[in-house]
Formats: C-alpha cells, structure tokens, sequence
C-alpha cells in the first residue's frame, strides 16, 4: 500500500513541476509586443511611437553609408503591420523589422538624412498604453536653436513704429492630445484651430504681428514654448487651452497668470542656471551675467512682478471680453504656476476657452463659429489692453501720444463665417455706424469682400 501511495505522490510531484516548468517557458517566450507605430513630424524633428503591451527594455544606435537608424526591443515580439504607415513630412524612408536573437525585435528605419536619436519611455495614459518614444532631431538643431531673435516687425506703419508681438500658443499637440471629451473631442485640435484664428485675427489688426509655437500636430517642449517667445521677442505670449474635470458639470472660460509662488521658484531657477545669466530682461538690455545673486535677484523680482502685473491687466481685459461669449468659470483672472507662464520678462497668460469635460461645451467646442468667437473675443481683450498701455516705440504707441487713434480706419477682408453684427461688437460699433461707412444698403458680407472699419 505504502508502495503505491509513494507512487502516487512521485507522479504529482513530477506533473506539479513539468506544469510550472511550462508556464516558466511561456511566459519567458511571451515578453511584450508592439502593438502599433505613430509617426508625428514637426518642423524640427520626428516623433516614432511604438505601442507596447508593457514596458521594454530597448537600445538605439545610428549607422552611415546609407545613414540608419537601430531600435534594439528586448524580448519582444511585432503584432502589427509597418506597411500602411505614413512616412512623408518625416526623414524615414522605409521601416523594416526582423527577429533578432529567437526573442528580441529589430527594427531598422532607412533614412534620408542624418538624425540625432532620442528616446524614453512613457507610461499608460488616458488614451495610450505602454509607448517607447523616439525622437529624431534635425542635426541642423531645433526649431528653438534656429530662430533668431527678431528685428522689430514693422507691416503696417509709413513712419517706422515696431508692431505689438503676440506669441499664440496651443497647448499639447502630437503624442499629447490634451483632455478628450465625452464624444471623443481631443483638446489639442481645438485649441490649433483657435491659435491659428487668432494668428490671423492679430496680423489683419494695423500695429499687431502674430507668431504661433506650433503649426500643426506635433508636442513642444513647455520650456521650448517660451524659448520661442523669447526668441521672438514677444510683447505677450497667450496659450490656448480647454479644460477639464472628472465630473461632467464645471463649464465656464477662464484666463490664468503666474502665481507668486511660481514666480519666486522661477527666480531662484533663473538664479540657478548659469545659460540664464547672459539673458535680456524686459527687452531692456539689461543683463544677469556678471551680477551677483543680490543683485540679480532684485532685477528678476521686478521684472517678474512688472510681468505679472500686466498679465493680469491684458487678462482681465480678456475674461470681459470672453464673458459677451460665453459662461466664465470665475469672474476675475486666476493665478496658478503653470510652466508656459514663467517667463520672466514677457507678460504671459493662459486662456482656458471652456470645459471639454462638459458635453454642451465639448460640442460648442467643436464648432468653427464658436471657435471664431471666442478667438475674436481674446483679440478685442488684447486690443483693448494695448490701446490702454501700447508698449514704447509701437505704432499703438505713437498713435496715442499723437492723438490718432481715433482718425485711424483699416480696410478688412471678409472670411468664412464673418458677419457684420460680429465685426461690430468686436470693434465696438454698432451695425449702423458700419453700413453707413461702407455704404451698405444691407446687412449681408461676402467672403472676400473689404470693408472699412474705423477706430474704436
């Protein structure tokens, strides 16, 4: 009896460890996969993203003589198809792959030029899962590194004035879509269309010149987002937003500038960072380089203060502006230690143009008309603002000092979606004043057709 039940236990045993023995195995052949690729290309560099099914241990290195770029994926295995990506704007030629020791994963990317690699690895998010990044940078540098500080922009004024610099960024973009909404809205496709509105809202305006950080769907750097303003000399940067929140309720626009607190962890940066020292301030001349950190330290906290108190000015100015168009979420502008605020020396706002977390904003949202009115409303805010308080040695300036402002008149070009009472309110007339200037015997625009409109 003892003889078979010995035999019996053996028999358990050796099933017992062939079964982990086996799973051991699967598990140790199963390692992760790729589940996808997204290519992202932007004026400077080329974003791959490489969907996995959970974190991967990688190595990148570049070959020449046909230039080559290799990602190396340990223990993984290719569940998706390379042949249906989309590869131009980008300097990949073709993507191939190959198993590479029975269990790694090679994957090679011909290129058509040189490229300096980088990559790192993010963790799931709200849309995305695993993801290796991998970013190839033009060797010629980014489009920070090339952007060359800007001569005065002079297109509107016969006596030589500079125009007022408006730097308009739209926040996330490419791999970061920003908040979603309940239908599937991604805050970064709506906040490009209203950055590109107003890009142009700004340039038609005599004594205004525009700039945008990014053009299309691509991510830039938040600290790259105000590098960009800096280069281009910026008399105010604003970064567009939608907003969101973990319920459906909170609805309501709102605009934001720096904080205290974030203006004093931005000083001691500044006062940290060596590359910083030989930085302008407030566009004056004055520098950091060869001063002690006293010293320093004064100049930053009046150019910070000086820079949040005008934010705050051009950001009322613009929450009035905003609430003729929409609910606002506070009445006054709020004070938060958001990264694409922290310049030290250019007024900065952020403008939150609506919940997308709210179905009824979502889908405003989500209409071009809506889109446009809220653009004009920030517009007529930052017009309002400059007219109040042009900075020296702008034609807003030299308008005001010599009493034009209200003889001043401007011819504008009809755009899809324009209507005259819309034209009116943004310019502060009435409907009337505007058909009897342009002796109109109705109401009705064409696209195309230029009208006249006059100072406020």
């Amino acid at each position: 009896m003892a003889y078979f039940y010995n035999r019996i236990c053996s028999r358990t045993v050796l099933a017992f460890l062939a079964l982990n023995l086996l799973l051991l195995t699967q598990v140790a052949q199963a390692g992760t996969r790729v589940e996808g690729l997204r290519i992202w290309p932007a004026p400077d560099h080329t974003r791959l993203v490489i969907d996995t099914a959970s974190e991967v241990d990688h190595t990148i290195f570049a070959l020449e003589g046909p230039d080559r770029l290799v990602i190396d994926l340990k223990d993984t295995r290719l569940q998706t198809s390379l042949d249906k990506l989309d590869l131009s704007g980008s300097p990949i030629r073709r993507i191939r792959s190959a198993v590479r020791n029975g269990n790694d994963l090679r994957v090679v990317l011909d290129l058509q030029k040189s490229v300096k690699p980088r990559s790192f690895l993010l963790k799931p998010n709200q849309q995305y899962g695993h993801r290796l990044v991998v970013d190839l940078i033009d060797e010629g540098g980014t489009r920070v590194d090339r952007a060359k500080a800007a001569k005065p922009t002079i297109t509107h004024d016969p006596a030589g004035k500079r125009d007022i610099v408006i730097v308009i960024d739209a926040g996330h973009g490419g791999e970061d879509p920003g908040a979603i909404g309940p239908r599937g809205t991604r805050e970064k496709d709506v906040v490009l269309s209203m950055a590109k509105t107003l890009h142009d809202l700004i340039n038609s305006r005599p004594g205004y010149s525009a700039k945008l950080t990014r053009t299309g769907d691509y991510y830039i750097g938040l600290r790259n987002r105000t590098l960009l303003a800096r280069k281009y000399n910026a008399d105010l940067f604003v970064s567009v937003h939608a907003d969101a929140f973990r319920t459906p309720q909170p609805k309501g626009a709102s605009v934001f500038a720096l904080s205290q607190r974030g203006a004093t962890s931005e000083t001691a940066r500044w006062l940290a960072q060596s590359e910083n020292r030989s930085d302008l301030i407030g566009g004056s001349g004055v520098s950091l380089e060869g001063r002690d950190d006293t010293l320093a330290g004064v100049l930053l906290d009046l150019s910070m203060t000086a820079s949040i108190n005008a934010s705050l000015g051009v950001g009322s100015a613009i929450l009035g502006q905003l609430g003729a168009v929409t609910e606002l979420h506070k009445p006054g502008v709020e004070q938060a230690s958001f990264v694409v605020l922290k310049s030290p020396d250019i007024p900065s706002i952020l403008v939150e143009a609506g919940f997308i977390s709210n179905p009824q904003e979502e889908k405003n949202l989500s209409t071009e008309l809506y889109r446009k009115r809220l653009s004009a409303a920030i517009m007529t805010g930052i017009d309002g603002y400059f007219r109040k308080t042009p900075p020296p040695g702008t034609l807003l300036a030299w308008q005001k000092q010599n009493g034009q402002m209200q003889n001043r008149v401007s011819r504008y070009r009809i755009q899809r979606g324009d209507t005259l009472s819309d034209l009116a309110r943004e310019n502060q007339l009435s409907v009337r004043e505007l058909m009897h200037l342009n002796d109109m015997q109705s109401d009705r625009v064409m696209v195309g057709q230029t009208i006249t409109i006059p100072a406020s």
